[in-house]
């Protein structure tokens, strides 16, 4: 019988992935105190639901300005000393800012600064630290190596990091974000244990365009390749209809199902608990059913949850949407990060990787104004209706496209032991 280690990092994805997942676990353990600590400093300081939306807001913009940068500069340097200075960035601004509330000197416009340079160097940490998977590992573990990375992010920050925020946050104000601290120090030090990575090759050795240019050479290639290309209008259009509905989730919550503030952060760990469930049965799915209709089946429930929302007025009903929402948006998380690892070549990883999030945080932003709107005109169960109809027309259009995306040939990666290029999914 195989050792927890084994389960959790299997030896084939080498001493690498274990030294990146301890890495990306610790981070995320931090960051999931942040989740829960940085909008209850926020509320301490003020009042105002402008100020109080603004550090949402301040998590989301960096990716909009900075994000397609970040991609570029990611595939010039080495990407693990970007992480490593990245992360290094985000303890400085966190250790700042626990100066400023032991003193006393901590206001809103400091905090909030810090949350605009905080998520700053997360953009270059996500971006650069995303491309590091295909460098380590065989095109045919990216699935389990990305279902190991999603499950610490489900369990650090979406589970466990939230309460521990809250409960230190009640101890002082400045123990979330110490805590912090010294998480986002180790997973410095644990991603510095991994060997170097190379620098990915460029066809004009020796070069050094504008980065301009390099995001525009990623744009092009993206658009003219048509499986990329559409696995990432699928994300950016469904983003915008499932953000549409939760952007007023918490009034939908409480006034709509009258679930009170504990029955919505209900709401979030139902969908954590389900997500938790599909990182046990991933390597099972990924073994018998093929990712054409792994994908398939994920839109559709995304249709369906939508409708059920819609349609529902109960509180337990609605924990156990949630539930099997979480479970299978971490399916098509780590589906579509491998199949888009696949797909595109090393030296390109960091440019189209920070197209695919800065639309999906442009389709949060967008889906959330459009659901703030067509709640205060119809109500707040239109969202729902609007995410339905939104989604179902999408599912139609991309049923087809979905066998294109999957059965497109990969690319040849860089990672040890690599073996020719093979079918992205058997069954």
């Amino acid at each position: 019988m195989p050792s927890l280690g084994e389960l959790i990092a299997p030896r084939r994805l080498g001493r690498d992935f274990r030294w990146l997942l301890a890495s990306s676990w610790t981070s995320n353990v931090g960051d999931g105190v942040a989740l829960a600590a940085a909008p209850l400093l926020i509320a301490s300081m003020t009042s105002s639901p402008i100020l109080v939306a603004s550090g949402a807001i301040l998590q989301f913009l960096p990716w909009l300005l900075f994000g397609l940068h970040a991609g570029a500069i990611a595939d010039r340097f080495d990407r693990r000393r970007l992480v490593m200075a990245a992360n290094a960035a985000r303890a400085v601004v966190l250790a700042a800012l626990c100066v400023f509330l032991v003193t006393g000197l901590a206001n809103i416009w400091i905090v909030l600064a810090v949350a605009f340079l905080y998520g700053t160097a997360e953009v270059f940490v996500d971006t650069a630290g995303s491309t590091l998977l295909p460098m380590l590992v065989r095109p045919a573990d990216l699935g389990i190596g990305n279902a190991r990375l999603q499950a610490g992010y489900l369990v650090a920050n979406q589970f466990a990091g939230p309460p521990l925020g809250a409960f230190l946050f009640a101890a002082g104000h400045a123990w979330p974000f110490l805590l912090e601290v010294l998480c986002v120090t180790l997973a410095v030090v644990l991603i510095s244990r991994m060997a170097q990575t190379p620098v990915p090759p460029r066809a004009d050795a020796g070069a050094h365009p504008p980065v301009h240019t390099d995001i525009a050479e990623g744009l092009r290639w993206l658009w003219r390749n048509p499986p990329v290309r559409m696995l990432v209008l699928i994300i950016l259009v469904f983003n915008v209809t499932w953000a549409a509905p939760w952007g007023v989730l918490v009034l939908y919550a409480t006034e709509h199902l009258q679930m009170g503030a504990v029955g919505y952060g209900a709401l979030t760990t139902a969908s954590a608990a389900g997500g938790i469930l599909a990182t046990l049965s991933f390597g099972w799915l990924e073994r018998h059913v093929s990712f054409a209709t792994l994908m398939r089946i994920v839109l559709s429930l995304e249709v369906l949850m939508h409708l059920a929302f819609a349609l529902t007025t109960s509180g337990v009903v609605a924990l156990v949407i949630m539930f099997f929402f979480g479970a299978y948006a971490f399916v098509w998380g780590t589906i579509s990060t491998t199949v888009r690892q696949r797909l595109v070549p090393a030296e390109l990883q960091g440019r189209v990787a920070s197209v695919n999030m800065v639309g999906v945080f442009g389709g949060m932003i967008v889906g959330q104004a459009l659901g703030g709107v067509i709640a205060q005109l119809w109500g707040l169960t239109a969202p729902w209706w609007f995410a339905f109809g939104g989604a179902a027309i999408t599912l139609l259009l991309v049923w087809k496209p979905i066998s294109h995306i999957v059965s497109a040939k990969p690319v040849a990666q860089t990672g040890p032991d690599d073996v020719d290029a093979q079918p992205v999914n058997e069954p």
